[in-house]
């Protein structure tokens, strides 16, 4: 099982859900999604946009976890 641990970063970074939306270029609502682990997928191109913005590795959003 992946989990998105987007909220915790957001928080460290003390970064709304708004204002990392409009940064990165995605929607509200894509956003919400991942950041609910709702998501299905990501683009690369999305998860390199949100590392850059919150100054993180990809380690520090996707976390594997056995079920």
């Amino acid at each position: 099982m992946i989990i998105v641990n987007l909220d915790v970063m957001m928080a460290k970074r003390k970064i709304s859900l708004n204002e990392l939306s409009e940064r990165v270029g995605i929607t509200l609502a894509n956003l919400s999604i991942l950041k609910n682990n709702k998501a299905k997928a990501i683009r690369f191109s999305t998860l390199e946009a949100i590392c850059e913005v919150l100054e993180c590795e990809v380690s520090d959003i996707l976390e594997y976890r056995k079920d």
